[in-house]
């Protein structure tokens, strides 16, 4: 798990982490949108949230119950609304504008987007 095969890259429990810390921060950003007229969303910078939220000291297992949670409580959320719903938009201060659907479509990429560099990581260690 705290491999780093490829030089510059996070381990696969960096990942998970990774991706544990941004599921919350989308799952607000969306209830933002829902709830509230054009919010504002702040950025975040993946490289520090690594290097200051103890990714190499947390256990994978709680950080993929926390994405499991979050995810199902957004489902249910999500299922609610009407198809116009996902066209309401807030306003991130680094990218503009950003529908609910732009932001349900990045967050859904997410995990897949990570889960190719875990599997060149296992294929660089010949697993």
């Amino acid at each position: 798990l705290d491999a780093k095969p490829i030089p510059g890259t996070w381990s696969t429990r960096q990942v998970v982490c990774h991706v544990a810390d941004f599921e919350p921060i989308y799952a607000d950003r969306m209830k933002r949108v829902i709830a509230e007229d054009e919010p504002t969303f702040f950025g975040g910078d993946p490289d520090v949230f690594a290097a200051r939220l103890a990714y190499e000291q947390r256990n994978v297992d709680d950080e993929v119950q926390l994405v499991e949670s979050v995810r199902g409580q957004m489902v249910s959320i999500l299922r609610t609304l009407a198809p116009n719903g996902f066209r309401r938009t807030g306003n991130h201060l680094e990218h503009g504008p950003l529908s609910l659907e732009t932001l349900l479509s990045r967050i859904t990429g997410h995990i897949p987007h990570h889960v190719n560099f875990i599997k060149a990581k296992r294929e660089k260690l010949g697993i």
